[in-house]
């Protein structure tokens, strides 16, 4: 019943999502036919009104948008005007390179900000614990694109270890694993660029859960037992403090194919984040549409 309650409220969300994402898209300056003309001066008033006719940008909002439920009600979110292209295809095409790169950080950041958090609550005040503060302090205080410009220019530029920017070696024809180890060359500094940066808000959160399990009175009675530090610590307060945890990896879930659209667009990663950006900045309205319904989707998923 829950869960049926719960997938039931999820389709008024939707609705409700995708009114205010239509009505902000629509009420933006300029719309796509306007970015596509725009300094050319062989392009007359009439040309204008035809293109906006068709490509659907000459109906109100109200009548705009209820096209645009109908189509997506039966699985059409349309074709991009960008692209020219279904959108669900674009999307297809691009979440698997975002979701390659976010998945691997996300992984370290888990392996990286957990034992830390824990290592730190347990050690607090100590020496260890203020560097752990430190370092994940000076990561969430540090931009993306200030680290990003960093390490292209040591790791690139300077000692020439890793490539510039690209996903791929573009005069190589690697095929297979070689093709998969080129790609993580390539993926290496933009990875170390999102665990650096989001690293420090996981391991903080993992420090705070763990000092409040550690002040629960369970734990005071486990100790009072006699059981070792390390089994009071890893058994009982280290379980709880998962709890958390797991449902805040559960809210990720859309960061995850989202993509980043300033770390993308900085290593040149065709990814959906640069893509959804590119759209943006064009009024490609069924793309933005049909990605943040996705991005709707994958929140309400995650949640649940």
């Amino acid at each position: 019943q829950y869960i049926i309650r719960r997938l039931l409220l999820s389709v008024v969300i939707l609705f409700g999502v995708s009114v205010i994402i239509y009505a902000l898209v629509r009420s933006m300056p300029g719309d796509f036919v306007e970015s596509m003309t725009a300094g050319n001066p062989k392009v007359t008033p009439e040309m204008i009104t035809r293109l906006k006719r068709l490509y659907g940008l000459d109906a109100g909002i109200v009548e705009g948008y209820l096209k645009w439920v109908v189509q997506a009600l039966q699985g059409n979110f349309g074709d991009s005007f960008v692209y020219q292209k279904p959108v669900t295809a674009v999307i297809s095409s691009k979440m698997w390179v975002s979701f390659s790169l976010a998945a691997t950080a996300f992984f370290f950041e888990l392996l990286i900000a957990i034992p830390l958090g824990i290592v730190s609550a347990t050690k607090q005040y100590s020496k260890l614990d203020y560097a752990v503060t430190t370092f994940a302090l000076a990561g969430i205080s540090l931009p993306s694109f200030f680290f990003a410009a960093v390490l292209q220019r040591i790791f690139a530029i300077e000692l020439k270890i890793f490539p510039l920017s690209g996903m791929v070696n573009a005069r190589m024809d690697y095929e297979g694993f070689k093709l998969i180890l080129d790609m993580a060359h390539h993926f290496t500094l933009p990875i170390l660029v999102f665990v650096v940066t989001g690293i420090g808000g996981l391991m903080r959160y993992s420090r705070t859960n763990m000092l409040e399990v550690l002040n629960a009175d369970y734990i005071r009675t486990a100790r009072a037992k006699g059981l070792s530090e390390h089994k009071v610590i890893y058994r009982h307060a280290f379980r709880n403090t998962l709890i958390p945890i797991v449902t805040m990896i559960g809210g990720s879930l859309p960061g995850l194919f989202s993509g980043a659209i300033i770390t993308e667009g900085i290593f040149a990663i065709d990814g959906l984040g640069r893509t959804a950006f590119q759209a943006l900045n064009m009024g490609d309205i069924p793309f933005i549409m049909g990605f943040n319904m996705f991005l709707a989707v994958l929140t309400l998923a995650g949640t649940l």
